[in-house]
């Protein structure tokens, strides 16, 4: 799986630089965050979901691709998206990693967009087809025999719901609770930066509903995202380009596969340096300490406004 990640990551940048299109291929790119999902389940069941997963993943991209520029429809954006993301994700029991990539890739489809000499059709389009890229490389193995023919449970028994437990309707109102402060936030210090701090938040929160693993997780996942940002300040250093930036991404993303469920905490170590080269390069904006710094502030605070929402959680309630 982490080879099937970091293929869907690193050939359509490498071709689309080749091509002489290296945006389209960063865009393209995004599109493996898809087979970060359901990692511990067979080929045969991951073939039905996944196809959800990027649906929701396209649609993130075309709101942000289409919010972009505007301040205020951007920061909406986020905080349905996080609503909407955190409903599905905690409602049918999709698990790691949660809601936080619906949200990073609304984010960055927006910068980008506004960035970017591109449109919001051709955005979404894009980043649809490196969706169905990735969607197609996760499911090679259903060429071995044995491995298509592992019998699959129903989509219903995949994603049950929709329904709501306490530990579920919890982790929803932390949420949404911290993508709406975290936009505020942002709307003081850089409308721009805000989904990163929402994504921050909802990276802390995760999908554990427990008063202690909301501190004791919190602040590994503050300190793994702090440490992704300065290895991102060293990788930023050496000013990547052409194809080492795909070779660098493709490397990460197959790192991120492979802790991904078990430390989270790692993952965002890894994680965070991934999206933030990402959107570096589709923004020609690598290289620049002051964004390396700027994320780092962000950061703190959304990881804080995180771990701070655990204090909801009544002190008896058990792990979901």
């Amino acid at each position: 799986m982490g080879l099937q990640a970091a293929i869907g990551m690193a050939v359509p940048i490498a071709v689309m630089t080749l091509l002489g299109h290296p945006t389209l291929g960063y865009i393209a790119g995004s599109g493996a965050f898809t087979v970060l999902f359901a990692g511990a389940s067979p080929v045969v069941e991951r073939a039905r979901v996944l196809p959800i997963v990027a649906a929701g993943l396209i649609v993130s991209a075309a709101l942000g691709s289409l919010s972009a520029g505007n301040t205020w429809l951007v920061a909406v954006g986020i905080v349905v998206i996080a609503l909407a993301a955190a409903g599905l994700s905690f409602g049918f029991r999709l698990g790691p990693p949660g809601p936080i990539f619906f949200v990073l890739v609304f984010g960055l489809s927006a910068q980008v967009t506004a960035h970017a000499a591109i449109t919001p059709l051709a955005y979404t389009a894009t980043i649809a087809a490196g969706c169905l890229f990735s969607y197609l490389v996760a499911l090679s193995p259903l060429l071995i025999r044995r491995v298509r023919s592992h019998p699959s449970r129903p989509l219903r028994e995949l994603l049950p719901g929709p329904a709501f437990d306490d530990a579920s309707r919890m982790l929803l109102l932390r949420v949404v609770i911290v993508a709406v402060l975290g936009v505020l936030i942002g709307l003081f210090v850089d409308p721009g930066r805000s989904y990163w701090i929402v994504g921050a938040a909802i990276a802390v929160i995760g999908v554990a509903a427990d008063r202690l693993a909301a501190f004791q997780r919190g602040l590994h996942r503050m300190l793994g995202t702090v440490l992704g940002v300065g290895v991102y300040a060293l990788l930023a250093m050496l000013h990547p380009s052409g194809l080492w930036i795909a070779l660098m991404l493709g490397i990460m993303q197959f790192s991120v596969e492979l802790v991904v469920v078990r430390h989270y905490a790692l993952a965002l170590m890894i994680i965070t340096p991934l999206v933030l080269l990402l959107t570096g390069a589709a923004t020609e904006q690598i290289g620049s300490m002051d964004v390396a710094m700027e994320r780092i502030i962000d950061t703190l605070v959304g990881a804080a406004l995180g771990a701070a929402s655990g204090v909801l959680h009544p002190r008896a309630a058990k792990q979901a």
